[in-house]
């Protein structure tokens, strides 16, 4: 059977003159529980980001990179994803086809596939079957795909086997969490650096604290790359094989840990799966709460241009106005004077904010109601939500029609699902979920499997419910805590909540006592790789980046120790001293001048010094000796050459800035001077800069002296 299809498709694959559109696959089903309780009533494609549902980021972005055709596939509450597109923009885009397909009865990306596979709905379409992307409707991307595809295709005219091509962008895990920004696990990639492509994709052994791989990988092959620092983009360039590769095996449920290893495990057939590398461009999956945390703050910082909020590109009419340090309203929200707005926010349309609230790094949805002396932080508040005064909310979501009354509390990691209510002078616990659907006794396959009220009224949905009590909301409240998920051990690393520094002194303490029993892995030789120089380059701006987006948490609030514990972390996973932590420290802060706006050098110099003054006590904790300031003033002179020419005429002014605040001392700028002393004319263009201070230093010396 597998022969006569795979001859029907070559047949049809043979008319090189029929034009083929650029086709792609989009998954509007997770397939996993990682959203529930919110997902048990609304599909996860339609839960908004910055006011916008997650699918249409993803159909932005694929319209935009020169997609033709789109198939959504459809499962759990394929009514409400079916109707939403149905009268959304998309339906009418010139050049862009997009068509739904229903399943009632699919549980896995697997069965998703071999739905699509059998309805022969991409042949159909196109008359000629030929690549495709796969996606999921969570996916938000700016990057270009014509590269990609060009070099996938190009790649399967010299080997038919190159079945899949996976987009991959470099993002380090915490040395002490093992996981990348976006909350996930550690991921090993093993890629052969010549043909790029993949010979391995999984977790490390926890245990054994161990990397095991075939030795067969090493078989004619210069050298194998061992990648921890690798984030998977779910973003698939797939051939037309790989649906028939599902249909012909059932066993392949989960397109990662079935399909992928399944193929690299199977030496008999030979296909093959290989990479490509991003570094600009932005692309991730919001697979967990801590992910729609962090791509939420990537839209506000504005990483994920142009699909940013001042943009039109969903169905909602509002105009959206952006100010400084990324304030964002829609027309129509409405803001009492008294209430302070701060940065990386977003206010929707009929929203009102009381006197004396305080909204910081948040996102508020359209016509919500927010009384007086409110507190909102780190929080994601959707539409229509009434929030009475004196509450707080930190660091957590909150879904369409929630109440929560006065003086109530909503500490880290709280999950608010549909139309809750929350009672007076209530906590709710950190990592709570709580739903007006009751948590079902049985875990089902997917977290958005059925429709909870279907035609005959009944909202059971054929399960059966752990009793719970209201009252766990308070005596005026009304809904149900998940318990499953609430005292869960990791619900940490998946929360949208910060993660705390107890947690993060309980991991260093934990790491230091495991050291002694790490084994060293015999890792494949490394001859004719990158060399030590460039890969030298790479980690060095791994690490910069790093402690940038670090130094970005403590201005967004969080607190100094956990920064400061977090960038001394990364100093021993990328074995760095305290002046690479100094100097990449320093970088983070004039960058954070630069993105302020100004106009002139005298008002960046202004905002210079206010950065430098305001961040002085974190930036002091890696200054450990006159060696670290010097490595700042080097850095410095670096970025005054290379990226922040802006800085350039106001070097001496930066540096006598520094010495007033006690940040570089006399003698580190001596030493400094010494050693540029004896450099060639063109190095010493700073230090001539700097000579009225540097003189100035030594007359206050020598005046010193004498009164001694």
């Amino acid at each position: 059977m597998a022969a006569q299809r795979a001859g029907r498709r070559g047949q049809e694959m043979a008319d090189d003159e029929a034009h083929t559109p650029l086709q792609a696959i989009l998954l509007a089903d997770s397939f996993t529980q990682r959203f529930r309780p919110i997902t048990m009533e609304r599909p996860k494609v339609l839960l908004p980001l910055v006011g916008v549902p997650m699918i249409d980021y993803t159909l932005e972005w694929l319209a935009s990179a020169g997609i033709e055709e789109v198939f959504v596939f459809c499962c759990a509450h394929a009514k409400q994803v079916t109707s939403y597109l149905k009268t959304s923009r998309w339906k009418s885009q010139p050049n862009f086809k997009l068509t739904c397909i229903q399943s009632d009865d699919c549980v896995s990306a697997g069965d998703a596939l071999r739905s699509i596979d059998q309805r022969n709905v991409v042949l159909c379409s196109s008359k000629v079957l030929g690549d495709f992307v796969l996606v999921s409707g969570d996916t938000v991307s700016n990057m270009p795909l014509k590269e990609v595809i060009q070099e996938h295709k190009a790649r399967r005219t010299k080997d038919k086997l190159a079945v899949m091509t996976m987009v991959v962008k470099r993002c380090k895990p915490s040395p002490l969490t093992h996981q990348t920004r976006l909350g996930n696990e550690e991921l090993v990639l093993a890629i052969d650096p010549a043909t790029k492509q993949l010979l391995h994709y999984g977790a490390p052994n926890k245990q054994r604290q161990s990397i095991l791989l075939d030795k067969n990988l090493l078989a004619g092959r210069q050298g194998v790359r061992l990648h921890l620092d690798m984030q998977d983009c779910h973003i698939d360039i797939c051939s037309p094989e790989v649906l028939m590769l599902f249909t012909d095996n059932f066993d392949y449920q989960q397109m990662r840990r079935d399909f992928v290893r399944g193929l690299l495990s199977d030496e008999i057939m030979g296909n093959k799966v290989y990479t490509y590398e991003i570094f600009e461009d932005y692309a991730t999956r919001i697979d967990n709460f801590r992910a729609y945390d962090v791509v939420s703050k990537d839209v506000l910082h504005r990483w994920t241009y142009p699909i940013v909020p001042e943009v039109s590109f969903s169905d909602s009419q509002a105009t959206v106005n952006l100010d400084r340090c990324n304030k964002y309203r829609e027309q129509g929200a409405t803001v009492s004077r008294n209430a302070l707005i701060g940065e990386n926010t977003f206010l929707g349309q009929g929203t009102t904010i009381g006197s004396h609230s305080k909204i910081k790094n948040s996102v508020i949805g359209r016509g919500c109601k927010i009384g007086e002396n409110v507190v909102v932080e780190g929080s994601y508040i959707w539409d229509n939500v009434t929030i009475a005064d004196n509450v707080q909310v930190i660091q957590s979501i909150i879904c369409d029609g929630v109440l929560v009354k006065a003086g109530a509390r909503l500490e880290p990691g709280v999950v608010l699902s549909f139309k809750v209510t929350i009672g007076e002078n209530f906590t709710v616990p950190q990592y709570s979920k709580i739903s007006r659907v009751p948590e079902p006794t049985e875990q089902d396959s997917s977290d958005e499997e059925l429709e909870y009220a279907d035609s005959t009224g009944d909202d059971s949905g054929g399960r059966i419910y752990i009793s719970a009590n209201k009252v766990q909301v308070g005596q005026d409240g009304a809904g149900y805590r998940w318990f499953k998920d609430a005292v869960h051990d990791e619900e940490w690393k998946q929360s949208a909540a910060a993660i705390s520094g107890e947690k993060i002194k309980e991991l260093m303490a934990k790491q230091e006592q495991e050291e002694d029993d790490i084994q060293d892995v015999d890792v494949i030789p490394e001859e004719k790789l990158l060399s030590d120089e460039e890969e030298s380059v790479d980690e060095d701006d791994n690490f910069e980046k790093e402690v940038e987006e670090n130094f970005k948490r403590a201005v967004n609030g969080v607190k100094l120790e956990n920064v400061v514990l977090e960038v001394n972390s990364l100093k021993l996973g990328y074995n760095k001293a305290f002046s690479d932590c100094a100097g990449a420290m320093f970088r983070a802060m004039l960058n954070l001048a630069l993105e302020t706006p100004h106009s002139t050098a005298a008002e960046l110099l202004s905002t210079t010094k206010q950065v430098i003054s305001k961040w002085s006590t974190l930036f002091r904790n890696f200054l450990k000796s006159e060696d670290d300031q010097i490595e700042v003033l080097l850095k410095f002179e670096e970025l005054c050459l290379e990226s922040a020419s802006e800085f350039s005429p106001l070097f001496s002014k930066v540096v006598e800035e520094l010495y007033d605040k006690d940040l570089v001392s006399e003698e580190a700028v001596m030493s400094w001077a010494s050693e540029k002393a004896g450099a060639e004319e063109a190095d010493k263009v700073f230090l001539r800069q700097c000579e009225s201070f540097i003189k100035w230093l030594n007359e206050a010396e020598e005046e010193e002296s004498e009164e001694d």
